[in-house]
């Protein structure tokens, strides 16, 4: 495999990362100063392309990258991870779009909230856009928004679902964003009343889960003839296993001098138990990023062949990212519990990986049973409708 170089410009700004941590988690937003270096280290251009400077990256580099830094903080890595994915689906979008963005300034980014709350009519020339959108993290680092609509036909009911391209002075940020976990990802509300969007900023969601894009005539890399469903929910599940990564990193270092205070005493890293649990804990982290990886890597080799994606390799890609979430929680739940008194303070790596790994694992991505109900359905030959595949 190629080498990540994003990964090695990246790799030092980790410890200035890990120790703003606490400070991202407490004032409930990633400091501008660590989204500056991430954009300096070219983590944002991974998705974005070629023609704009971007290069286009291996996913399976982007991916490693966000579990990288959500391992020194939670927040700062799902915010990379979403911020940085939009570049992918900009890349989709017509040309004259992509010129708006990133003509003036190619570090611009975007946000997002996929979830068609918004309200599409047909105006000359266009669309009159009308809605209150949830969940945009990351989004005062954006000056431009990705939002999901529906387009209401003559009688007032939806005839169709767009993801509309915004730029910031059109909408309005609400600060409502305070939680149990990835607090410092201000994934705040975005409210657009009355807005003009032009036909060329409109993506049709049906064409998108068809591998279909306009900005494919001028974006003809494999990277932008992936699955959405592939590609969006791998950008979900990434932060929360880098979360868990970084969160076991830490249990093994802080663990290593333990001693106990019951239970007889003695060295912590000699009880029987708490070896069975890092072996675990390890285990399930390697499982979700081996399968991730492998299902994320077939099938960009597949873009880059021409050949048709099978439906099998996208239900499998599914199905263990849904797994690999489950996974990461599994292994924080057995290293939060195994630290004992000492995971219960806050702003300690193990009690903060835990808020986030949880948090993150309720995004829609990672709706374990609907998305293992459509691998049985593919794997018995029954038919499969999602945008998520």
């Amino acid at each position: 495999m190629a080498s990540n170089d994003v990964l090695e410009s990246v790799r030092p700004l980790l410890p200035a990362i890990a120790a703003r941590a606490g400070a991202t988690d407490e004032n409930r937003a990633v400091p501008a100063e660590s989204i500056g270096e991430l954009t300096a280290a070219g983590f944002f251009r991974m998705f974005q392309p070629k023609r704009y400077g971007g290069s286009e990256s291996d996913p399976t580099h982007f991916y490693e990258v966000v579990r990288e830094v959500s391992g020194a903080c939670g927040s700062t890595g799902w915010v990379a991870s979403v911020l940085g994915v939009h570049a992918w689906q900009l890349g989709l979008f017509p040309e004259r779009a992509q010129d708006e963005v990133w003509g003036p300034d190619p570090d611009t980014l975007v946000s997002s909230s996929y979830a068609p709350v918004g309200r599409l009519t047909h105006v000359d020339g266009g669309y009159e856009l009308s809605g209150r959108w949830s969940f945009s993290s990351g989004c005062a680092h954006a000056s431009w928004a990705l939002l999901g609509a529906l387009v209401v036909g003559a009688e007032g009911r939806p005839v169709d679902f767009f993801t509309v391209l915004v730029p910031r002075a059109d909408y309005r940020i609400l600060d409502v964003w305070d939680v149990i976990g990835l607090r410092g990802t201000a994934s705040n509300d975005i409210v657009a009343d009355k807005v003009f969007v032009p036909e060329h900023r409109t993506l049709r969601n049906y064409e998108h889960s068809r591998l279909r894009g306009p900005g494919q005539q001028v974006n003809p890399g494999p990277l932008y003839r992936m699955p959405f469903g592939a590609v969006f929910t791998s950008t979900i599940t990434a932060p929360v296993v880098g979360a868990v990564a970084g969160c076991y990193r830490s249990y093994v270092d802080a663990t290593s001098d333990r001693l106990r205070r019951s239970l007889g005493g003695g060295r912590f890293t000699e009880d029987g138990f708490a070896q069975v649990a890092v072996a675990r804990a390890a285990s399930e982290i390697d499982a979700a990023i081996l399968q991730t990886d492998r299902n994320i890597g077939e099938l960009y080799a597949c873009a880059a062949s021409g050949g048709q994606i099978p439906m099998e390799l996208r239900l499998r890609t599914r199905r263990d990212q849904v797994r690999a979430t489950e996974r990461a929680l599994e292994a924080v739940d057995i290293l939060f519990k195994t630290a004992g008194g000492n995971s219960l303070k806050r702003g300690n790596p193990v009690e903060r990986a835990w808020r986030d790994a949880h948090a993150g694992s309720v995004h829609v991505a990672n709706d374990a049973p609907r998305t293992l109900a459509m691998y049985g359905k593919g794997v018995f030959g029954l038919t499969v409708e999602d945008n998520l595949v």
